[in-house]
């Protein structure tokens, strides 16, 4: 799936090529699973006759800035890209679309005054765009920690993040509230280069490691932007190139590499090389064990659930579903306050109906004559 670098080629090739343009004409797919509450019709007029003045990125997340709000947000998802006619962007195989233009997949297409055309696509629809008047002031954006490539902590600022960490280093990872742009496969990468378990505790890990694991973040993504996030250019050592191989079949210069969970995301890892150290480590080691993933359940990697964008529409179907189950007890709250007054005067019109057929008895009644 897209990360950082992959986010970064696209907005870096939108930059070059696009600022300083007016856009002549805009078309929007009808897919509100993508295009998130907005309808096509606004979205495109919110965007015909704007000039695009830079492109913006934070974690995985690109923005256009115009000449005047709103601005057009992309949270690339599981396949989310950015083609420009004419112009090598990047190359990640999820991405991948047919050599038609624009693709049958485009969910924002553009052309520009001078002819140039750019297309937002995703063939899976895990992407969300959204139309913004502050972009940086509302989630997902506002809820981002420091980007990994331009703001990266500190080395000592890091090390004493990580020491206040208990839970595994693979999850804090990719947490984006910690550090934004990082995703399963850099994690995997970083963890790897460093020779770090991914279910080591964060909070154990030596200054040495944290080091370590400090410099290789900043070596991969940048080593990733020296190829422009071409995938098949990533250097042959990485372990990124078997991370899709079937367990018992994938190696990284000859060392074995196993797949366990970690996280909640499929990572490989190569047990000779990152070992769980320390007092937690023969949990740990249980643990990884119990999550140990075997040859005929790991699927194909286009078939893997193991990017953050599904499961915050997760966090938000649940959240969606508490809020809904709120509402409902209020309305049956309502509804309950509606219906009291209903029910006693219904009970008052019954006891009075009562009252008024003992009255009726008690006089229509009239004492039997005493048998002679």
């Amino acid at each position: 799936m897209p990360e950082l670098p992959e986010v970064e080629a696209a907005r870096r090739a939108l930059e070059e090529h696009c600022a300083g343009k007016r856009i002549r004409r805009c078309v929007v797919a009808d897919d509100s699973k993508v295009i998130d509450g907005v309808s096509p019709s606004v979205f495109e007029s919110s965007l015909t006759g704007k000039t695009i003045l830079a492109a913006h990125r934070k974690g995985k997340n690109l923005w256009l800035q115009f000449d005047s709000p709103p601005f057009p947000c992309f949270q690339f998802g599981m396949a989310g890209a950015v083609y420009i006619k004419g112009v090598a962007v990047t190359n990640y195989k999820r991405a991948v679309v047919s050599e038609e233009w624009p693709s049958k997949y485009s969910k924002v297409f553009v052309e520009l005054e001078d002819g140039l055309e750019f297309s937002f696509t995703d063939k899976r629809r895990f992407a969300k765009v959204r139309l913004l008047e502050a972009p940086t002031a509302v989630p997902p954006i506002s809820e981002l920690g420091p980007d990994a490539l331009t703001e990266p902590m500190q080395v000592d600022e890091f090390v004493g993040s990580l020491s206040k960490k208990k839970i595994a280093i693979k999850a804090l990872l990719l947490d984006q509230s910690f550090i934004s742009g990082i995703g399963n496969w850099i994690a995997d990468e970083v963890l790897y280069q460093a020779r770090i378990h991914p279910l080591q505790p964060a909070a154990s890990l030596s200054k040495e490691s944290c080091h370590s694991l400090h410099r290789c973040i900043k070596e991969v993504i940048e080593k990733a932007l020296e190829v422009g996030a071409d995938s098949s250019q990533y250097p042959k050592n990485w372990i990124f190139h078997s991370r899709e191989k079937k367990p018992g079949k994938a190696f990284v210069d000859g060392k074995k590499i196993d797949f366990i969970t970690a996280g909640g995301r499929t990572s490989a890892y190569v047990p000779e090389l990152q070992k769980l150290t320390g007092a937690q480590s023969g949990k740990a080691a249980a643990q990884a064990k119990r999550k140990k993933i075997k040859p005929e359940e790991k699927s194909d990697h286009e078939e893997e659930s193991d990017s953050e964008e599904e499961e915050f529409l997760a966090k938000t179907k649940l959240k969606n579903s508490k809020a809904k189950t709120v509402r409902n007890m209020e309305q049956i709250e309502n509804d309950s306050d509606e219906e009291q007054p209903q029910k006693l005067a219904k009970g008052k019109t019954k006891q009075k109906v009562k009252v008024e057929k003992r009255s009726s008895s008690q006089v229509n009644t009239k004492p039997k004559k005493a048998q002679k």
